[in-house]
């Protein structure tokens, strides 16, 4: 029987070919642009690690933290390697338990033998029995073991399958050979599998992982390795059959304080006050660390619920078109009827061919789905590459059918119930037009709704775009014009502490030497990058701060002589850094406004000291200039007090903890800023062979204009202003469709009781104002309903708005204004025809 109701659908389709492709493409671009953002939703917040029985995997910490971080936590998500090793020593419950570099490093690679100059890949450092703990094999070769995780193990390094393939091309004699990592000879045992991407998902995956052992190896003075105060890695595992989360939890807690308690932990007398008040808790690790998911979070449900609306508004198009086709075919079921056809056999066919025409619109809705997913995925990635895939998984497409069979079902019940109440009298009345406009109350009703929603989404677009064009229009304490940022690693071609000054030195008057080149700097990193080291300030003649206070948490940065002047940031009071401040003279130090304001009361650093290890050095460094606020964060972020220490002097710390620190900060200058006095042709490939003629193994990051860098902050709320102008754009088409064909379906069925009008005396422009009464009132009932539905869903979506109130007067009037219009056109049109109805020919029609 369901077969040969659908056989008679596509038939029924397949006599209507304008009904059909109309239907079919509301349906296709409204699960279409719903399945295409379910695809992200999916890969990004639903998606396990592609690795073996991920709902085992347990995490120690339960919020996000990246990548190194010093000091007190208090609840506890990163770990030192030697915290790290008491865990998986010391907790029976955890029958397996593996440490994975929270942050990623650059590491220049080439193949030993080659010519070709060296390329800077990711990489992560993690424990031997990583991959057995995730449950991984590998594609080629092997993995890593925890043998080759010892001290003094051959160098060894495992290779993404992305990097084989795309780098490499499958060469099978990769796996085996070898490969030199900033300098240092690693063989590549083996090849993951494809799709995996790590313990986390994020852009510009991990090229290589190798052994924690290694870590030093490739870091030198900035190991971390042995060091229990610096935390910097994330903790997986999987618990015994039969051990009890909770228990584990507790026994960790206590081992946690026990470890901050003992000598490798380096914690500071001052601070074991805290140490009770420590913690940590396990969680879920199935996802894995899910630093990405968190940052997304938000605009991608934001996105999800915008994307179900119009599918809502493509549901109440297709109720419309099968209500006007049920109403158009009345006479042909109420001869059914007559004929002795059972109500329950025709309710069965409307309903089926609901269903049959959701499903053909779902299926065209995976091709709208596909290409709108492959699209946002270019946006969202920008330069960078996400491990997710466009092409609809086995979830997405159950999700893609459900959608489309619950679109039939419940948008087929009021033809099925129209296709019910058919009278077999109307066979022989032959009543197809009526004077009666009651009948489209249903139809008029959808109307309405389709109106409220496309204005609550016009005016999400508009308020998403006005907050992202303030965004911009910050003054972020910078100037973009002709500068450029440049990231390089020293460590990669293999230089040392000790060499630092003079290759500084080297390179500045490299890069200053280019044509057209009006300035050079250099520092630990650049504004808008996205970086943070923090320290606490101790000034001199004053207490210190209490242990655990962030009273006097302070950002830094060090910098080159003529760093302010190359990024365009002005100095308030006093001097920036100057080519005087050497090894040779006071170590100075340069503060921001908020510094400034925060620390002294009447706004005045100039000569103050203050230090940043303890007390005792409180009067290490001398304020000699404060700069303007400058963002080095994000367009969101909060303005924080900040310092910054002259690049080319050096503190002597007897504390050994202190002086790999302070050495360390000079090693990690790895921005170069760049100002030009215009365009300079071929400036990328100058600065590379600028950098060559110093050392041919000094490896490119990244260079880009400072413009391009600051903009790549706002990639992720640019991406939702563009998809929900697009989703709002897409929502006013399909209502001003659902309105003109209500409005020429009604016109349609009113023929008879126009012509009688006209023939009554009844002008063209009385017909036009009584049509256009009649579209107008429906837009103007979705209006009223829709304006205290905007500012509701402006509410919701507050936290995505950045200076601007959820009701602004000023979008709204606009967006009603374009609903207006847009609703004249579709109306005008049926309106029109019907003013050009000619009586006779309306009551011959009757």
């Amino acid at each position: 029987m369901i077969f040969e109701d659908i056989r008679y659908a596509l038939r029924q389709f397949a006599k209507a070919p304008g009904f059909t492709a109309t239907a079919i493409l509301t349906l296709a671009l409204g699960i279409g642009a719903t399945t295409a953002i379910f695809t992200l939703v999916n890969a990004v917040l639903l998606k396990s690690l592609p690795v073996t029985r991920p709902e085992d995997l347990i995490r120690v910490g339960d919020n996000e933290n990246c990548c190194v971080n010093g000091g007190m936590q208090d609840n506890w998500s990163l770990f030192s390697n030697l915290n790290y090793k008491q865990f998986r020593d010391n907790t029976p419950g955890f029958a397996q338990l593996a440490a994975f570099q929270a942050g990623a490093n650059r590491f220049g690679v080439r193949r030993q033998g080659s010519n070709h100059p060296a390329e800077s890949l990711v990489g992560v450092f993690v424990s031997g029995n990583a991959f057995d703990t995730l449950g991984l094999n590998a594609y080629a070769g092997r993995l890593l073991q925890p043998t080759d995780d010892k001290s003094g193990a051959v160098p060894v390094a495992v290779m993404s399958f992305r990097t084989w393939q795309q780098k490499f091309g499958q060469d099978g004699s990769v796996v085996g050979g070898t490969f030199v990592f900033n300098g240092k000879p690693f063989t590549i045992v083996g090849i993951t599998p494809p799709g995996f991407y790590g313990e986390r998902l994020t852009s510009d995956p991990p090229s290589f992982w190798v052994p924690l052992s290694n870590e030093p190896v490739l870091n030198d003075t900035a190991s971390f390795l042995e060091r229990g105060d610096m935390q910097w890695l994330n903790l997986l595992g999987r618990l015994k059959p039969g051990a009890n989360q909770k228990q584990v939890e507790s026994q960790m807690q206590v081992e946690l304080r026990q470890f901050l308690q003992s000598p490798l932990s380096k914690v500071e007398p001052r601070d074991f006050v805290l140490i009770p008040k420590q913690t940590l808790h396990l969680a879920p690790g199935g996802a894995g660390v899910q630093r990405m998911q968190e940052d997304y979070k938000d605009g991608l449900h934001l996105l999800m619920g915008i994307s179900l609306f119009v599918l809502l508004i493509a549901c109440a198009n297709l109720a419309n078109l099968m209500m006007v086709r049920a109403t158009t075919r009345r006479q042909q079921t109420s001869v059914r009827t007559a004929l002795g056809a059972p109500r329950g056999r025709l309710i069965s066919q409307a309903l089926t061919e609901c269903v049959v025409l959701a499903v053909l619109g779902g299926l065209a809705g995976l091709l709208v789905a596909y290409g709108g997913a492959s699209l946002i995925l270019r946006l969202a990635a920008g330069k960078s590459y996400l491990p997710i895939h466009a092409a609809p998984s086995p979830t997405v497409l159950a999700f893609a059918f459900a959608a489309s069979l619950l679109t039939g079902i419940l948008f087929g019940v009021a033809p099925a119930w129209m296709t019910a109440q058919a009278d077999p009298i109307d066979a022989l009345r032959e009543s197809n037009r009526t004077t009666k406009n009651s009948g489209l109350w249903t139809q008029k009703a959808l109307v309405v709704a389709q109106a409220a929603i496309s204005l609550v989404l016009l005016c999400a677009a508009g308020l998403l775009t006005q907050s992202l064009r303030n965004m911009r229009s910050q003054h972020f304490g910078f100037d973009t014009t002709n500068r450029y940022i440049l990231h390089i690693d020293p460590q990669m071609a293999g230089y040392k502490v000790p060499q630092l000054d003079a290759f500084y030195l080297q390179l500045h008057d490299s890069l200053a030497a280019i044509p057209g080149m009006k300035s050079v700097a250099y520092s630990l990193y650049s504004p808008m990058e996205g970086d943070n080291w923090g320290e606490t300030a101790f000034f001199a003649g004053r207490p210190a701060p209490p242990p655990g206070s962030n009273e006097q948490s302070c950002s830094w940065i060090r910098a080159s002589a003529g760093y302010f002047e190359t990024i365009g940031t002005k100095i308030i009071a006093g001097r920036g850094i100057t080519g005087q401040d050497t090894a040779a003279t006071r170590n100075i130090a340069v503060v921001n406004q908020t510094f400034a304001k925060k620390f002294f009361k009447d706004g005045n650093p100039i000569g103050a000291h203050f230090g940043v290890i303890s007390q005792k050095v409180a009067d290490t460094y001398e304020i000699v200039g404060v700069t303007e606020d400058t963002n080095y964060w994000g367009p969101t972020s909060r303005m924080r007090p900040m310092y910054f220490l002259a690049g080319a002097q050096w503190v002597k710390y007897e504390d050994s903890r202190a002086q790999t620190f302070e050495d360390v900060s000079h090693l990690a200058m790895d921005a170069i800023e760049l100002q030009t006095n215009g365009a300079i042709p071929g400036l990328e490939s100058q600065v590379r062979n600028a950098l060559a003629q110093i050392n041919p193994n000094l490896t490119v990051i990244d260079f880009e204009p400072f413009a391009e860098q600051v903009s790549d902050n706002f990639s992720q709320q640019s991406l939702i202003a563009r998809l929900t102008s697009l989703f709002g754009l897409l929502a006013l088409i399909l209502a001003s469709i659902g309105l003109y064909g209500v409005t020429s379906y009604s016109v349609a069925r009113r023929t008879g009781e126009i012509g009688i009008r006209m023939a009554l005396g009844a002008d063209r422009m009385n017909v036009l104002k009584m049509v256009l009464k009649g579209a107008f009132l429906q837009v103007a009932i979705g209006l009223a309903i829709g304006i205290p539905l905007t500012i509701l869903g402006g509410r919701a979506m507050a936290s995505q708005l950045f200076g601007i109130k959820p009701y602004d007067p000023l979008i709204l009037a606009i967006t009603i204004t374009v609903l207006t219009a847009a609703a004249f056109v579709a109306s005008a049109i049926p309106a029109r025809r019907a003013a050009n109805t000619e009586p006779m020919q309306a009551l011959r029609s009757e």
